[in-house]
């Protein structure tokens, strides 16, 4: 922590916590509304809760799964893990081989490099092998490097998310 905000009451602190999540889901909604993830909720159902609480794909899959999720992980400062993932989605539906390239260095400058804004974690092999594929950019030469975050994501966040309250509330919400 800051030396500077030791010194601020805990309740200071929540709050901007609070605030600085909700900045970062109102950035997250415009950047899942940008790439094709609406925000309309729909009534969430006992098979979508069973289907959530069982597979981390089928959350992935639900517009609200993953919206929450997303949440989540923004509560967590940790939502450049779903963003590098959407974004290798959104990469691999790439339908012009002319855009390739420019959105691959997009993507490796936002999250790979070592200086990356919004670096996730990855291994120097991984990375140095997603570099290489980097030289003749394919629709699968960001594979490994998702992988190894939908790897992260499922086995670290994804309990933790189950057991959140952005998920308890979500349920609530949609079932009560």
């Amino acid at each position: 922590m800051c030396r500077a905000l030791e010194h601020l009451p805990t309740t200071c602190l929540e709050r901007a916590k609070e605030l600085t999540t909700r900045f970062g889901n109102f950035l997250l909604k415009q950047e899942l509304n940008i790439m094709g993830h609406s925000k309309k909720t729909t009534k969430l159902t006992l098979e979508d809760r069973h289907k959530w609480s069982q597979s981390f794909h089928e959350l992935l899959l639900h517009k609200d799964g993953l919206y929450a999720f997303t949440a989540f992980l923004s509560s967590e400062y940790s939502e450049e893990n779903i963003a590098f993932y959407l974004a290798c989605e959104d990469y691999r539906n790439t339908k012009t081989s002319s855009k390739l390239c420019s959105k691959a260095r997009k993507i490796y400058e936002e999250f790979i490099c070592s200086d990356a804004p919004r670096e996730v974690n990855l291994d120097h092999e991984t990375k140095t092998i997603t570099l290489n594929n980097m030289e003749q950019p394919t629709l699968s030469c960001f594979n490994l490097a998702q992988s190894k975050i939908y790897t992260l994501m499922e086995k670290d966040c994804y309990p933790r998310f189950l057991k959140s309250t952005v998920y308890q509330e979500l349920i609530t919400q949609h079932l009560g």
